[in-house]
């Protein structure tokens, strides 16, 4: 495999818009029913409700972190009403599992998500027994990527030396605490950026599409 990552020991991956393409569109659905939920919950029109879903996001790491700290909503029950999606439009890449199992080492993925919907998401995409597990919103006491406690609490968690950690991401941004604790980013650019322009020194490597890359590291 490639050269330059021979040091890796762990392969930690994001989730959505990560392991799987953008554009199948799949974080549309959930910011449908966090729309929603808010609606419901500050009686207000979708426009204000979208309004504050991306207020919360900018300016707390998730919608879900701002609604906990600024309406005291019960985590468990946005996440189960916001990940109740149909998740037909994941089509799996029967090359990843393979890729996945050919990295060698430990692999772990990363969310913002909870555990629950990310093992929904692994199964479709036919990854049920690719990693060895998830760490999610619930495991990071709620202060999710990209917090840098979110960082410290995953290596703490999983006993990872971040230096011979990688960490691959659809957002830049939260590439910046995994390459401040050592670790080798993957920036996945594949059009999910949100948030403001980061500068782009703390990314080792750029790929359009994870299959890709992990092709690429497999045959250097």
């Amino acid at each position: 495999m490639l050269p330059a990552l021979s040091h890796v020991r762990d392969w930690i991956f994001d989730l959505d818009n990560t392991l799987y393409p953008a554009s199948s569109n799949l974080f549309a659905e959930i910011e449908a029913r966090m729309g929603r939920y808010i609606c419901d919950l500050l009686d207000c029109d979708i426009d204000e409700a979208h309004r504050v879903q991306k207020m919360h996001f900018h300016n707390h790491g998730t919608s879900l972190s701002g609604l906990m700290a600024e309406q005291a909503v019960d985590p468990h029950h946005f996440l189960d009403f916001v990940h109740d999606i149909d998740l037909s439009p994941l089509v799996p890449d029967p090359d990843l599992p393979r890729l996945l199992a050919g990295l060698p080492g430990r692999k772990l993925v990363f969310t913002n998500g909870d555990v629950p919907y990310a093992t929904r998401v692994l199964a479709r995409l036919g990854l049920s027994d690719s990693f060895a597990g998830i760490h999610d919103i619930h495991a990071t006491a709620y202060r999710p990527k990209p917090h840098v406690s979110a960082y410290a609490g995953l290596c703490a968690a999983w006993a990872i030396d971040p230096t011979t950690a990688l960490f691959a991401e659809d957002m830049a941004r939260n590439l910046v605490p995994a390459k401040a604790v050592g670790m080798t980013t993957v920036w996945v650019d594949n059009g999910s950026e949100q948030g403001p322009p980061v500068a782009r020194d703390h990314i080792d490597y750029t790929t359009h599409d994870i299959v890709a890359w992990l092709r690429f590291v497999e045959e250097s």
